[in-house]
């Protein structure tokens, strides 16, 4: 492609940025017997029962187009789980089934914003939304969270004094990519407060809301628990972290039922729906696999114990004990470059982390490391790193 060609582009297809956690990843993929803590999955491949069952829809010809809004089973399926999961009734009506989690933020960032109507975003956050929304000519606004040794928090202040005129609405991710943070009951009440105010929608992303390390708790809190039927909140998540199915990309959407035909046609005009065969696949992870659901958490909570107690030791990591999700967001003294840093790591510990500054300027100085893996790679990344520290 020549410099014509890509002068001729869109302006907002040329300045889409690069992953900044993709950069390490090529810079170190190939690295022999790395540790690769750098993306948001774990090392588990998807369970044989979901395989199976995709395995059985394509032998039974479930290959044609299929419904925009998600298959019924898949559907249904989805309101059994949040009935379970959160403890009130769901109809399959609110739930639209996605090519991703990606896609579902997409599809509500389509669905409420248009050119330079802003967004506002807690910092530091998972860069695919500012980003998402940004090439479709929004505009993200970041607003940075406080830290301290005990937690980042909210800073409901700046939040309010972000809102414009501008303002479509506020995008919260808890349990939180990177940080760990886990909104209270009553952050969430205040944030919803703030979108009733000014008539803002709330774009909830709960990916990992079950994977919650409060003792006695089996999720996190949601805005599942405080909101009233009227209340514009725009639910995005996906099959991915839970289930182990990354690569399958499905998610969905929640939302009010009387949107559905917003989102039919939004999806018509995008995929024309997900493969039947996943979403038959997707609905028996649903159904069935609660049990691997708990494993998965059990599994993340033992490798978020063993990293802490590990990495505690050294006087050179600044850190806030995560609530939820399964990363560690830390800071090491004297390596204020992120990225830079991300790759001395990769040469030097043969770990891969992620840079914080993929997360947003709030995140630069801090490094992302997923715990979702297998105990034993851990134990020995735990102590690799601690090595590299004390160098």
């Amino acid at each position: 492609m020549t410099i014509a060609h890509l002068n001729s582009l869109h302006d907002r297809a040329i300045s889409a940025p690069e992953s900044g956690i993709v950069e390490v990843v090529n810079y170190g993929r190939q690295k022999e017997g790395l540790i690769p803590l750098w993306v948001g999955e774990g090392d588990l491949a998807t369970p044989k029962f979901i395989c199976d069952a995709a395995h059985q829809a394509l032998l039974d010809g479930d290959t044609f187009y299929t419904w925009q809004r998600g298959v019924p089973e898949m559907r249904q399926a989805l309101a059994d789980y949040h009935k379970r999961l959160y403890q009130r009734n769901f109809l399959p009506d609110r739930f639209f089934v996605t090519g991703s989690g990606m896609q579902a933020i997409q599809l509500c960032i389509q669905a409420i914003s248009g050119h330079d109507d802003e967004v506002i975003i807690p910092t530091p956050a998972w860069p695919n939304f500012s980003a998402a929304l940004e090439v479709s000519g929004g505009r993200a606004v970041a607003v940075p969270m406080q830290f301290s040794l005990d937690g980042w928090t909210l800073d409901f202040d700046r939040i309010t004094s972000a809102i414009t005129d501008r303002t479509r609405a506020i995008f919260l991710n808890s349990p939180s990519n990177p940080t760990g943070w886990v909104a209270t009951r009553e952050d969430l009440s205040d944030i919803l407060r703030i979108a009733r105010d000014r008539g803002l929608w709330i774009v909830a992303d709960e990916v990992y809301g079950q994977f919650y390390f409060r003792q006695d708790a089996k999720r996190a809190p949601s805005f599942y628990d405080i909101m009233e039927p009227e209340d514009r909140i725009l639910f995005v998540n996906t099959m991915s972290k839970n289930w182990s199915m990354t690569g399958w990309r499905v998610g969905w959407i929640s939302a009010p039922a009387e949107l559905g035909q917003v989102f039919e046609n939004l999806i018509q005009y995008s995929t024309s729906g997900v493969a039947p065969f996943m979403q038959q696949a997707a609905a028996t992870a649903l159904n069935e696999g609660d049990f691997f659901v708990r494993e998965q958490v059990e599994r993340a909570q033992h490798g978020r114990t063993l990293f802490l107690n590990i990495l505690r030791k050294s006087n050179r990591v600044r850190l806030a004990e995560p609530d939820g999700a399964f990363y560690l967001f830390l800071a090491f003294e004297g390596e204020n470059d992120s990225t830079q840093a991300a790759k001395r790591i990769v040469d030097e510990a043969n770990i891969g982390l992620a840079p914080g500054s993929a997360f947003g300027s709030a995140g630069e100085g801090y490094l992302r490391l997923c715990f979702a893996r297998q105990h034993a790679e851990l134990e020995q990344a735990a102590h690799r790193l601690s090595r590299w520290l004390s160098d």
